[in-house]
């Protein structure tokens, strides 16, 4: 697969960003579209939900391509590290990460890694002020002290807290992965329900998801999820309640990152069929606006705080 075939970009994105273009030209100018680079790349164990299978798009891309146009938003797609450098990320208002393991190697699926000079860039460029967003599996990513190639299951220092001494991804996403169990209904209390995409969730609500057990939280999170233990089952669980999603600064970048995402029915219950369903619409629902509204707070298209706040669960 060539670096040409590995972006794909949403056409009526583009068409739309034209469109916008022109309209900048009379008074009637509408906003600008905001221009996000979803980067999958997979360094170790590639989900599902952004696994690209025959060239085509992958699930998450389909989804992201068609909420991208009805809120104003332009998706570029790629799993391609090696493009990471000032210039390129200059192009974009946010980066959104659902990733594993070091980017800067080839790992699982082969697709060219960043460069060390390439990943100060996309952290710089955060602390300058691009958005981040991270979904799910970009806490399994730049595990502190592990080094390149290695298999995050095999970990020795799974359960230990860096602090300051974290990798400085580990610092600006907020936590770390630590380990899962199996996938169970678990339930998520709401502990900032103004937070943008969170109206009607109520002050808690419960799906089946392959849950996060996280750790080495930085003291800043503005916590507007927290993963509610009581009744799981699985030794990752038999610990309080914690973060699951959260908000933060990073200099002058505004990072998000939510626990959630593996499964498909999560995103959408129009799952293939060879998917069994288990989640309801009103689950995908509640799950694709919660997305959206940390996207576009990101991108600073909603407000919403982001002020330290203690968990609440």
């Amino acid at each position: 697969m060539n670096r040409r075939q590995m972006i794909v970009r949403t056409t009526a994105a583009t068409i739309g960003l034209g469109l916008a273009g022109c309209a900048a030209m009379n008074s009637n100018a509408q906003p600008r579209t905001k221009k996000v680079l979803f980067f999958t790349k997979s360094s170790n164990y590639e989900h599902a939900v952004i696994k690209r299978t025959n060239g085509q798009p992958s699930f998450a891309e389909k989804i992201l391509a068609d909420l991208g146009p009805k809120h104003g938003i332009d998706f570029t797609f790629s799993k391609d590290g090696s493009l990471f450098s000032p210039e390129y990320l200059a192009q974009f208002d946010a980066l959104f990460f659902y990733t594993t393991g070091d980017l800067t190697t080839s790992g699982t699926d082969k697709q060219p890694p960043m460069t060390p000079a390439g990943k100060v860039a996309f952290l710089d460029a955060v602390k300058n002020g691009k958005g981040f967003i991270g979904m799910h599996s970009a806490s399994d990513t730049f595990h502190t002290n592990e080094p390149g190639g290695f298999d995050t299951r095999n970990r020795t220092a799974r359960y230990r807290d860096y602090g300051d001494e974290a990798d400085p991804y580990v610092r600006m996403l907020g936590a770390e992965f630590i380990i899962h169990g199996e996938q169970q209904v678990g339930k998520m209390q709401v502990a900032d329900g103004a937070f943008p995409g969170l109206k009607g969730a109520g002050t808690d609500f419960a799906f089946k998801e392959e849950w996060y057990s996280m750790k080495d939280f930085s003291k800043d999170l503005h916590v507007i999820l927290v993963q509610d233990t009581a009744g799981m089952t699985g030794k990752p669980y038999q610990r309080p309640s914690y973060p699951a999603t959260w908000a933060r600064m990073h200099g002058k970048g505004r990072v998000f990152y939510t626990s959630m995402g593996h499964r498909e029915d999560v995103w959408d219950p129009n799952t293939p069929a060879s998917f069994k369903r288990e989640n309801s619409t009103e689950i995908s629902e509640t799950y694709q606006k919660h997305i959206l509204g940390g996207i576009k707070w990101a991108l600073g298209l909603a407000p919403g705080d982001a002020k330290p706040q203690p968990v609440k669960p």
